[in-house]
């Protein structure tokens, strides 16, 4: 990774992604992968695919039944945790095909007009000095960038303060800084941070507490003025709809991996509506793209330049919006020799 993140989880230094491709058999190859966190994961999902590959071989590109056969397959265990990763990544490769079928860019296909989607630059800005922050900011800029996402959770708040303090005065006033503490506060700290935060000119709190204490976290949404946004640990509906249904955000935000890969993610847009609320992207920009555009209460991509070095053609940034592909499919190509180069052993 070019610029190594910093998480009150963890910090990551290189991007271990499961690269999937589906094949039909008329040559077309549909493209998708999967962010795998360590190298141990990426790794036991392998084995994985090859059996999906065994029962899914010969079906027709439909995937909601690929969906059902998977779901079937992994009945006993569930289709949870990394499982979802390989799931999810299968269903994107197999719309990326059917795009390409068509002749069609994925976000064309889904039925949206071309178009570029507001973007925000969560590279880098991990837990470091003040001062490195706002250097580190100011360069994220570059893109025409109108927002940054800064990572919070130090072991005092007063340095966590101190440093949205440093990023927020070297920012231009039009751009937005929003702020993730990866769910490292207790409720009692996050509901005294978040109130402590209102006046620092924070667009958003992401994940202050445990993602999935829905009950409390509505409580921080309802006291704090700076809106909440969470939902990228929504692992298919349930989960999202016990959120929506206790307010527990102000916002949500939708992993590709998690959701349920693009079928998933229809499914949790219409129940985004039916709530009243916008959606934000995680992660996967290059396919995220196109689903923010063929969703009408889209709000902002999330940025990162992690899968780039293995892109024949990176996603592009544009006055700080993020393009829309022309070509068809969800425009992921790999570079070959970057694949080999950078393989895992």
């Amino acid at each position: 990774m070019r610029r190594p993140l910093g998480t009150s989880a963890k910090s990551i230094d290189e991007a271990n992604l499961l690269l999937v491709d589906v094949t039909t058999h008329d040559g077309i190859a549909g493209h998708a992968y999967a962010f795998c966190y360590q190298p141990s994961i990426a790794r036991s999902l392998v084995p994985i695919i090859a059996e999906l590959n065994e029962q899914l071989a010969g079906q027709p590109l439909h995937p909601i039944d690929m969906t059902r056969t998977i779901g079937r397959y992994f009945r006993l265990p569930g289709v949870a945790g990394p499982i979802t990763m390989v799931a999810s990544s299968i269903d994107a490769a197999v719309w990326d095909a059917l795009a390409k079928a068509a002749n069609m860019p994925l976000a064309a296909y889904l039925g949206a007009a071309p178009a570029s989607v507001p973007a925000y630059n969560s590279n880098g800005l991990g837990l470091m000095s003040p001062e490195a922050a706002a250097d580190e900011a100011e360069a994220l800029l570059e893109g025409g960038f109108k927002g940054v996402k800064l990572r919070l959770g130090r072991s005092h708040f007063a340095h966590d303060l101190a440093t949205v303090r440093a990023v927020r005065k070297r920012l231009p006033d039009g751009v937005r800084l929003m702020v993730d503490f990866n769910q490292a506060l207790t409720f009692s700290d996050a509901m005294h941070y978040a109130l402590a935060l209102d006046q620092e000119g924070i667009y958003w709190i992401e994940e202050p507490t445990r993602h999935d204490d829905y009950r409390r976290m509505a409580q921080i949404a309802q006291a704090a003025v700076t809106p909440i946004q969470i939902g990228e640990n929504f692992t298919g509906l349930p989960p999202m709809a016990a959120a929506l249904e206790a307010g527990a955000s102000d916002y949500v935000m939708l992993d590709l991996d998690r959701i349920g890969g693009v079928t998933g993610w229809q499914r949790a847009v219409g129940l985004a509506a039916a709530y009243n609320q916008s959606v934000s992207s995680h992660l996967f920009p290059e396919v995220s793209v196109h689903l923010m555009a063929a969703t009408p209460s889209y709000h902002w991509l999330e940025y990162v330049d992690w899968a780039n070095p293995i892109l024949q053609e990176p996603l592009l940034i544009k006055d700080g919006m993020a393009v829309v592909p022309d070509r068809p499919g969800n425009g992921l190509a790999w570079d070959r020799e970057a694949v080999a180069r950078y393989r895992l052993t």
